[in-house]
């Protein structure tokens, strides 16, 4: 029997601390849109979506990640946006570290021998904290700050009441 294909991506995804402060900083913004909230367990910031992928290329992927190094740096979340035609309801930082986009580069550039294209689209680091909305007025937020130490392997199954998200690995940044 072979088994079905795996959806993946790389993320940064947020202690449980964190992850308090996030679901607070969404339901503030979600008071200026309308949209179906990202449940508080699935926040995370993609660095590289992969798709699906088959199960023969999940060790090719945990290998190239595994090259991948850098150093810690912090994300300042600071910014409450929507984007109309995918009607998505964000946070994101105003400016950002090089850091991560070396991060999300080095990990599309690992993957190259694992067969994966990397993203053609510019890096936009953000949290999506509802889907759907059809309109929104963003506000202000909170700034919230993120320690970055690590990067994680997370996948995306369907369920009855939509994704759930598993931290499959992680990988630590460490001081160079």
């Amino acid at each position: 029997m072979t088994e079905s294909p795996r959806r993946l991506f790389f993320a940064l995804w947020p202690d449980p601390a964190l992850r308090e402060q996030l679901a607070a900083a969404s339901a503030a913004a979600r008071k200026h849109g309308s949209g179906r909230p990202v449940p508080a367990d699935n926040l995370h910031l993609t660095l590289a979506f992969l798709g699906n992928l088959p199960v023969e290329r999940v060790r090719c992927v945990r290998e190239a990640a595994g090259r991948v190094s850098g150093p810690p740096f912090t994300l300042v979340l600071d910014r409450v946006g929507w984007w109309r035609r995918p009607g998505i309801l964000w946070l994101a930082p105003g400016s950002w570290p090089p850091e991560i986009e070396t991060l999300a580069g080095d990990l599309w550039q690992s993957m190259a021998p694992c067969g994966l294209e990397p993203e053609t689209r510019p890096f936009k680091p953000h949290v999506t904290v509802a889907r759907r909305c059809g309109r929104a007025r963003p506000g202000p937020m909170v700034p919230i700050e993120w320690p970055v130490s690590e990067f994680a392997l997370i996948e995306s199954s369907a369920g009855q009441s939509g994704a759930r998200y598993r931290v499959c690995d992680r990988w630590p940044l460490e001081k160079i």
